[in-house]
Protein backbone atom coordinates (compact mmCIF):
# COMPACT_ATOMS: atom_id res chain seq x y z
CA UNK A 1 0.00 0.00 0.00
CA UNK A 2 1.39 3.41 -1.02
CA UNK A 3 2.35 5.87 1.95
CA UNK A 4 1.13 8.66 -0.20
CA UNK A 5 -2.39 8.14 0.80
CA UNK A 6 -4.01 8.44 3.05
CA UNK A 7 -2.63 10.69 5.36
CA UNK A 8 -3.64 10.32 8.84
CA UNK A 9 -3.34 12.89 11.57
CA UNK A 10 -3.21 11.95 15.14
CA UNK A 11 -4.16 14.85 17.51
CA UNK A 12 -3.69 13.69 20.77
CA UNK A 13 -0.99 10.88 20.74
CA UNK A 14 0.01 11.39 24.58
CA UNK A 15 -3.55 10.02 25.34
CA UNK A 16 -2.35 6.35 24.89
CA UNK A 17 0.87 7.03 27.01
CA UNK A 18 4.02 4.94 26.15
CA UNK A 19 2.49 2.84 23.40
CA UNK A 20 4.32 3.13 19.85
CA UNK A 21 2.37 3.76 16.90
CA UNK A 22 4.73 1.90 14.56
CA UNK A 23 1.72 0.01 13.73
CA UNK A 24 0.11 3.17 11.89
CA UNK A 25 3.72 4.68 10.74
CA UNK A 26 5.16 1.63 9.06
CA UNK A 27 1.69 1.77 7.00
CA UNK A 28 0.54 4.80 6.15
CA UNK A 29 1.64 8.71 5.93
CA UNK A 30 1.26 9.70 9.25
CA UNK A 31 1.47 12.85 11.39
CA UNK A 32 1.74 12.92 15.39
CA UNK A 33 0.87 15.66 17.43
CA UNK A 34 1.21 14.59 20.85
CA UNK A 35 -1.21 17.18 22.13
CA UNK A 36 -3.46 19.47 20.09
CA UNK A 37 -5.20 22.44 21.57
CA UNK A 38 -8.21 23.70 20.56
CA UNK A 39 -7.71 26.76 18.37
CA UNK A 40 -4.74 24.52 16.62
CA UNK A 41 -7.40 21.67 15.79
CA UNK A 42 -8.77 23.35 12.20
CA UNK A 43 -5.02 23.96 10.81
CA UNK A 44 -4.19 20.52 11.66
CA UNK A 45 -6.64 19.10 9.85
CA UNK A 46 -5.43 20.58 6.58
CA UNK A 47 -4.86 18.18 3.77
CA UNK A 48 -5.68 15.10 6.12
CA UNK A 49 -7.83 12.25 4.81
CA UNK A 50 -8.05 10.71 8.54
CA UNK A 51 -8.05 11.93 11.55
CA UNK A 52 -7.57 10.07 15.07
CA UNK A 53 -8.83 11.85 18.30
CA UNK A 54 -9.10 10.89 21.45
CA UNK A 55 -10.45 13.64 23.20
CA UNK A 56 -9.75 16.50 20.72
CA UNK A 57 -13.28 18.26 19.88
CA UNK A 58 -14.06 18.27 16.28
CA UNK A 59 -17.16 20.39 16.11
CA UNK A 60 -19.44 21.54 13.69
CA UNK A 61 -17.31 25.01 12.87
CA UNK A 62 -13.87 22.58 12.40
CA UNK A 63 -15.75 20.59 10.30
CA UNK A 64 -16.88 23.42 8.08
CA UNK A 65 -13.64 24.82 8.15
CA UNK A 66 -11.90 24.69 4.57
CA UNK A 67 -8.83 23.11 6.11
CA UNK A 68 -11.26 19.81 6.59
CA UNK A 69 -12.21 19.90 2.98
CA UNK A 70 -10.09 16.68 2.31
CA UNK A 71 -11.30 15.22 5.62
CA UNK A 72 -13.31 11.62 4.89
CA UNK A 73 -12.92 9.76 8.68
CA UNK A 74 -12.57 10.52 12.23
CA UNK A 75 -10.99 8.10 13.92
CA UNK A 76 -12.13 8.00 17.75
CA UNK A 77 -9.91 6.00 19.86
CA UNK A 78 -12.60 5.94 22.39
CA UNK A 79 -16.18 4.23 22.85
CA UNK A 80 -17.77 8.07 23.30
CA UNK A 81 -18.38 10.12 20.26
CA UNK A 82 -19.40 13.00 22.41
CA UNK A 83 -16.74 15.02 21.35
CA UNK A 84 -17.46 14.84 17.41
CA UNK A 85 -20.46 16.80 16.52
CA UNK A 86 -21.85 13.28 14.50
CA UNK A 87 -24.74 15.19 12.50
CA UNK A 88 -22.63 17.83 10.64
CA UNK A 89 -19.76 15.23 9.81
CA UNK A 90 -22.78 13.23 8.05
CA UNK A 91 -23.89 16.07 6.21
CA UNK A 92 -20.40 16.80 5.35
CA UNK A 93 -19.78 13.01 4.94
CA UNK A 94 -17.65 12.50 6.90
CA UNK A 95 -17.16 8.81 8.58
CA UNK A 96 -16.98 8.52 12.48
CA UNK A 97 -16.19 5.18 13.88
CA UNK A 98 -15.24 4.34 17.49
CA UNK A 99 -13.72 1.56 19.14
CA UNK A 100 -16.19 -0.80 21.42
CA UNK A 101 -15.54 -2.85 24.32
CA UNK A 102 -11.90 -2.44 24.36
CA UNK A 103 -11.23 -1.01 27.86
CA UNK A 104 -14.04 -3.29 29.36
CA UNK A 105 -11.83 -5.28 31.86
CA UNK A 106 -9.44 -2.71 32.62
CA UNK A 107 -12.60 -0.17 33.81
CA UNK A 108 -14.35 -3.29 35.79
CA UNK A 109 -11.48 -4.22 37.42
CA UNK A 110 -11.11 -0.40 38.31
CA UNK A 111 -14.18 0.08 39.56
CA UNK A 112 -13.85 -3.28 41.73
CA UNK A 113 -10.67 -1.51 43.12
CA UNK A 114 -12.27 1.90 43.81
CA UNK A 115 -15.41 -0.31 45.87
CA UNK A 116 -12.61 -2.27 48.03
CA UNK A 117 -11.07 1.23 48.74
CA UNK A 118 -14.28 2.67 50.31
CA UNK A 119 -14.85 -0.44 51.96
CA UNK A 120 -11.14 -1.28 53.38
CA UNK A 121 -9.41 1.66 53.13
CA UNK A 122 -6.41 0.03 52.83
CA UNK A 123 -4.57 3.09 50.72
CA UNK A 124 -4.94 5.21 53.74
CA UNK A 125 -4.08 2.54 56.18
CA UNK A 126 -1.25 2.12 53.77
CA UNK A 127 -0.40 6.16 54.19
CA UNK A 128 -0.77 5.36 58.02
CA UNK A 129 2.59 3.16 58.40
CA UNK A 130 4.47 5.59 56.18
CA UNK A 131 3.16 8.98 57.91
CA UNK A 132 4.25 6.74 61.24
CA UNK A 133 0.63 6.10 63.15
CA UNK A 134 1.24 2.38 63.35
CA UNK A 135 4.49 2.52 64.70
CA UNK A 136 2.57 4.80 67.63
CA UNK A 137 -0.13 1.97 68.39
CA UNK A 138 -0.19 1.04 71.68
CA UNK A 139 -1.89 -2.21 70.64
CA UNK A 140 -0.70 -4.41 67.56
CA UNK A 141 -3.39 -3.10 64.59
CA UNK A 142 -4.46 0.26 63.91
CA UNK A 143 -8.60 0.80 63.78
CA UNK A 144 -7.99 4.45 62.29
CA UNK A 145 -10.72 4.12 59.34
CA UNK A 146 -13.87 1.99 58.53
CA UNK A 147 -13.43 -1.78 57.64
CA UNK A 148 -16.68 -3.51 56.12
CA UNK A 149 -17.41 -6.55 54.56
CA UNK A 150 -18.91 -6.53 51.13
CA UNK A 151 -20.41 -10.14 50.89
CA UNK A 152 -24.26 -9.57 51.30
CA UNK A 153 -24.00 -5.73 50.66
CA UNK A 154 -26.26 -4.78 47.54
CA UNK A 155 -24.89 -3.66 44.36
CA UNK A 156 -26.79 -1.53 42.04
CA UNK A 157 -25.63 -0.74 38.52
CA UNK A 158 -26.71 1.98 36.44
CA UNK A 159 -25.72 1.06 32.78
CA UNK A 160 -25.79 -2.70 31.90
CA UNK A 161 -23.39 -2.96 28.29
CA UNK A 162 -20.39 -4.63 28.72
CA UNK A 163 -18.60 -2.84 31.50
CA UNK A 164 -21.38 -3.16 33.39
CA UNK A 165 -21.71 -7.24 32.97
CA UNK A 166 -18.29 -7.65 33.93
CA UNK A 167 -18.69 -5.71 36.83
CA UNK A 168 -21.55 -7.64 38.04
CA UNK A 169 -19.57 -10.81 37.11
CA UNK A 170 -16.56 -9.17 39.85
CA UNK A 171 -18.89 -8.16 42.18
CA UNK A 172 -20.79 -11.76 42.44
CA UNK A 173 -17.69 -13.07 43.36
CA UNK A 174 -17.29 -10.69 46.32
CA UNK A 175 -20.64 -12.15 47.38
CA UNK A 176 -22.59 -8.64 46.19
CA UNK A 177 -26.20 -9.18 45.42
CA UNK A 178 -26.36 -6.88 41.68
CA UNK A 179 -29.64 -4.70 41.30
CA UNK A 180 -29.45 -3.60 37.24
CA UNK A 181 -31.61 -0.49 36.95
CA UNK A 182 -33.91 -0.06 34.29
CA UNK A 183 -32.44 2.32 31.23
CA UNK A 184 -32.88 5.70 32.60
CA UNK A 185 -35.58 7.67 30.24
CA UNK A 186 -36.46 4.55 28.69
CA UNK A 187 -40.41 4.19 28.31
CA UNK A 188 -40.46 0.34 27.45
CA UNK A 189 -41.68 -1.88 30.15
CA UNK A 190 -38.75 -2.65 32.21
CA UNK A 191 -37.62 -6.06 31.46
CA UNK A 192 -37.55 -9.05 34.85
CA UNK A 193 -34.07 -9.23 35.14
CA UNK A 194 -34.06 -4.90 36.17
CA UNK A 195 -35.69 -2.46 38.52
CA UNK A 196 -37.13 0.66 38.54
CA UNK A 197 -34.00 3.03 38.92
CA UNK A 198 -35.72 4.44 42.17
CA UNK A 199 -35.52 0.88 43.66
CA UNK A 200 -31.84 0.36 43.08
CA UNK A 201 -31.12 4.20 44.45
CA UNK A 202 -32.91 2.97 47.49
CA UNK A 203 -32.33 -0.51 48.36
CA UNK A 204 -28.24 0.08 46.90
CA UNK A 205 -25.25 -0.09 49.30
CA UNK A 206 -23.30 0.92 46.84
CA UNK A 207 -23.55 2.28 43.35
CA UNK A 208 -21.74 1.87 40.28
CA UNK A 209 -22.45 4.12 37.15
CA UNK A 210 -21.90 2.76 33.25
CA UNK A 211 -24.23 4.41 31.38
CA UNK A 212 -23.53 6.71 28.81
CA UNK A 213 -23.66 10.22 28.99
CA UNK A 214 -27.57 11.91 27.17
CA UNK A 215 -30.17 14.08 27.93
CA UNK A 216 -31.83 11.78 30.39
CA UNK A 217 -28.45 10.63 32.34
CA UNK A 218 -26.79 14.48 32.39
CA UNK A 219 -26.80 15.15 36.31
CA UNK A 220 -28.47 11.60 37.12
CA UNK A 221 -26.83 11.86 40.40
CA UNK A 222 -28.14 14.94 41.70
CA UNK A 223 -30.22 16.70 45.24
CA UNK A 224 -32.89 14.57 44.98
CA UNK A 225 -31.69 10.81 44.10
CA UNK A 226 -29.17 11.49 46.69
CA UNK A 227 -31.49 12.12 49.29
CA UNK A 228 -33.15 8.16 48.43
CA UNK A 229 -30.06 6.64 49.03
CA UNK A 230 -29.01 5.18 52.24
CA UNK A 231 -26.68 7.17 54.57
CA UNK A 232 -24.17 4.32 54.13
CA UNK A 233 -24.30 3.79 50.64
CA UNK A 234 -21.21 4.42 48.29
CA UNK A 235 -21.40 6.15 44.76
CA UNK A 236 -18.69 4.73 42.15
CA UNK A 237 -18.41 6.86 39.05
CA UNK A 238 -16.28 5.37 36.37
CA UNK A 239 -18.28 6.55 32.97
CA UNK A 240 -18.68 10.42 32.69
CA UNK A 241 -18.59 13.42 35.10
CA UNK A 242 -21.69 14.72 34.11
CA UNK A 243 -23.42 12.37 35.13
CA UNK A 244 -23.08 13.75 39.00
CA UNK A 245 -24.48 17.08 39.96
CA UNK A 246 -20.94 17.58 41.70
CA UNK A 247 -21.99 20.45 43.92
CA UNK A 248 -24.72 18.39 44.86
CA UNK A 249 -22.77 15.14 46.08
CA UNK A 250 -20.06 17.59 47.49
CA UNK A 251 -22.83 18.44 50.23
CA UNK A 252 -24.09 15.25 51.07
CA UNK A 253 -20.61 13.94 51.60
CA UNK A 254 -19.92 16.80 53.55
CA UNK A 255 -22.88 16.37 55.33
CA UNK A 256 -22.43 12.81 55.67
CA UNK A 257 -25.93 11.92 53.74
CA UNK A 258 -24.17 9.37 52.22
CA UNK A 259 -21.28 7.39 53.08
CA UNK A 260 -18.62 8.03 50.28
CA UNK A 261 -17.67 8.47 46.60
CA UNK A 262 -15.32 7.30 44.37
CA UNK A 263 -14.72 9.48 41.48
CA UNK A 264 -12.58 8.52 38.05
CA UNK A 265 -13.93 10.96 35.64
CA UNK A 266 -15.12 14.93 36.47
CA UNK A 267 -16.73 17.39 34.50
CA UNK A 268 -13.55 18.80 33.45
CA UNK A 269 -10.41 16.79 32.67
CA UNK A 270 -7.90 18.15 33.28
CA UNK A 271 -9.43 20.09 35.81
CA UNK A 272 -7.58 23.56 37.14
CA UNK A 273 -6.54 23.46 40.63
CA UNK A 274 -9.22 24.92 42.46
CA UNK A 275 -11.73 22.85 40.45
CA UNK A 276 -14.83 22.01 43.24
CA UNK A 277 -13.50 18.32 43.19
CA UNK A 278 -10.40 18.41 43.50
CA UNK A 279 -10.73 20.94 46.55
CA UNK A 280 -13.47 18.39 47.89
CA UNK A 281 -10.73 15.19 47.37
CA UNK A 282 -8.64 17.23 49.50
CA UNK A 283 -10.78 18.20 52.23
CA UNK A 284 -12.77 15.10 52.21
CA UNK A 285 -11.97 11.54 53.97
CA UNK A 286 -15.30 10.14 52.26
CA UNK A 287 -14.15 11.22 48.62
CA UNK A 288 -11.56 9.19 46.31
CA UNK A 289 -11.18 11.29 42.71
CA UNK A 290 -8.54 9.50 40.16
CA UNK A 291 -7.33 11.15 36.89
CA UNK A 292 -9.59 9.37 34.61
CA UNK A 293 -7.04 6.29 34.48
CA UNK A 294 -9.64 3.47 35.19
CA UNK A 295 -9.39 2.75 31.38
CA UNK A 296 -5.64 2.55 30.75
CA UNK A 297 -4.27 -0.95 31.68
CA UNK A 298 -1.80 -1.47 29.04
CA UNK A 299 -3.72 -4.23 27.43
CA UNK A 300 -6.68 -2.30 27.13
CA UNK A 301 -4.45 0.81 25.56
CA UNK A 302 -3.10 -2.40 22.93
CA UNK A 303 -6.03 -3.24 21.95
CA UNK A 304 -7.46 0.25 21.44
CA UNK A 305 -4.68 1.06 19.01
CA UNK A 306 -5.16 -2.20 17.09
CA UNK A 307 -8.67 -1.58 16.57
CA UNK A 308 -7.71 1.50 15.63
CA UNK A 309 -5.72 0.40 12.84
CA UNK A 310 -8.30 -1.75 12.20
CA UNK A 311 -11.18 0.66 11.86
CA UNK A 312 -8.70 3.00 9.55
CA UNK A 313 -7.88 0.13 7.11
CA UNK A 314 -11.68 -1.69 7.14
CA UNK A 315 -12.12 1.85 5.79
CA UNK A 316 -9.93 2.01 3.26
CA UNK A 317 -11.06 -1.33 1.67
CA UNK A 318 -14.58 0.53 1.16
CA UNK A 319 -16.27 -2.14 4.34
CA UNK A 320 -15.82 0.59 7.32
CA UNK A 321 -17.07 -0.98 10.14
CA UNK A 322 -17.77 0.24 13.83
CA UNK A 323 -19.46 3.55 12.10
CA UNK A 324 -21.46 6.03 14.89
CA UNK A 325 -22.07 8.69 12.27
Amino acid sequence: MSKQWPRIVFLDAATYGDMSLAMFTDAWNCTVHQVTAPPETTQRLAGFSVAVTNKVVVDKAILNAAEARELKLIAVAATGTDIIDKEEAAKRGVKVCNVPGYATQSVAQFTMALILELATRAGKYGNAVKSGEWQKSPVFSLLTFPNTELAGKKLGIIGFGNIGQAVAQMARGFGLEILIAARPGDTAPIPKDRLPAVEVLTQADILTLHCPLTPETKKLINQQTLSMMKPTAFIINTARGALVDEAALIDALRKHRIAGAALDVISKEPPPSDHPMILAAKELDNLIVTPHTAWSAREARRRLLEAVKDNIAAFLQGRPKNLVA
